[in-house]
């Protein structure tokens, strides 16, 4: 089985010539594999290896900002062309024993409500991550890669670098190309790349918890050999991952690709796919049966009514979950953590206006006790 190894003492700065942070089509590949072959990717964590076991909150402030998301790859696959989907099926995943969640002031689902600093340290016993920051609370592994996708072209890393510029202008958020830590960090890469915080067209960063052991991920190609990486492993994630961490870690990858030729023209495929064959017969963690949930209708603070508004009601919805939680004894930090890894927000109505509902959905097997 062909192979890309890292050494997990060093980060991707020092040992660049297994991986990338910016997406860019220059960038070369670093093994060449067919369709049908298998291919073992070892992965670094979201932030580069810099968090260890020891840290506290005030640690983190040391370290470089711009190092997410450290990809493994690229890897070329023959034969693989622009017009054509590269489908990605995640043969296996094997975690790092050690993990971390952070809350940062300024950023995540609620950063209007949380004005926090807190870091979880995850231990991986067997099948569950326990962290003494949260006691009582075992997280089983629904470990999944948080990052993957193939080559921009350079018609699209211009377009899609323009639309985010011209948002930024009108006030939204995005990362625009900075040349600060990047790796590859030659130029013209450095300087043009697409930063790996959003997914695109391209996939990337979509942190979906489907795309566990077995999911087949669709991605169109748009550059030859679709020059496809991968990163960002999490041991487990709630879908929305609303305090912008899940468990982050490190992973071993083996991934199998297939070509699906002229399938991304035919289809007129602009986003991404995927699929999981098995995942309603998964552990409870990714379809749970015995849970508790909260709802959001979109209703501001004051009583103000807003229509067709999923964001608020989702917001809603995570507040709600965090009260919940404080009945059980939990601070607000714990349960805002404890959201992003474990709780599902599941959109339930978006016809009965102006209250289109959100439910947000917690698995009680999560609690030892």
């Amino acid at each position: 089985m062909k192979s890309i190894r890292i050494d997990r003492n060093r980060r991707l700065r020092d040992d660049p010539g297994t991986g990338h942070n910016r997406w860019h089509p220059d960038i070369e590949p670093l093994i060449e594999v067919a369709p049908g072959e298998e291919v073992l990717l070892e992965t670094r964590d979201a932030a580069d290896g810099q968090v260890k076991p020891h840290m506290t909150f005030a640690d983190l402030a040391k370290n470089d900002k711009k190092v997410g998301h450290p990809l493994t790859g690229p890897v070329f696959v023959k034969g693989a062309e622009p017009g054509d989907i590269l489908e990605v099926e995640f043969v296996d995943m094997t975690p790092q024993p050690y993990g971390w969640t952070v809350i940062r002031p300024g950023v995540g689902f609620l950063r209007e409500v949380f004005d926090a600093e807190f870091l979880a340290h995850w231990h991986v016993d067997g099948k569950f991550a326990r962290s003494p920051q949260i006691p009582g609370v075992r997280i089983p592994e629904g470990i999944f890669m948080g990052t993957a996708g193939v080559a921009p072209s350079h018609e699209q890393m211009r377009s899609w670098n323009a639309r985010e510029t011209e948002l930024v202008s009108r006030g939204g958020l995005a990362l625009l190309p900075d040349p600060q830590d990047a790796i590859p960090a030659s130029q013209p890469i450095a300087s043009e790349g697409l930063r790996t915080m959003p997914p695109r067209e391209n996939g990337g960063n979509a942190d979906i918890k489907q795309l566990t052991r077995g999911s087949k991920l669709q991605l169109p190609v748009s550059v030859s050999g679709a020059l496809f990486s991968t990163g960002d492993a999490h041991y487990a994630q709630g879908d929305s991952e609303c305090c912008i961490t899940a468990i982050e870690m490190g992973a071993t990858a083996v991934v199998r690709f297939n070509l699906l030729k002229g399938e991304a023209v035919r289809r007129k495929t602009r986003f991404p796919r995927f699929s999981h064959p098995g995942y309603f017969a998964a552990p409870e963690w990714a379809a749970p049966h015995n849970f508790v949930a909260t709802t959001g209708f979109p209703i501001r603070e004051d009583g103000t009514q807003e229509c067709e508004d999923l964001t608020l009601a989702a917001r809603n919805a995570v507040l709600e979950m965090i009260a919940l939680l404080g009945e059980r004894g939990f601070s607000r930090e714990q349960a805002y953590v404890i959201c992003s890894l474990a709780v599902d927000l599941r959109i339930s109505n978006v016809v009965d206006l102006p209250n289109v509902c959100v439910s947000a959905l917690l698995p009680e097997a999560i609690f030892e006790r």
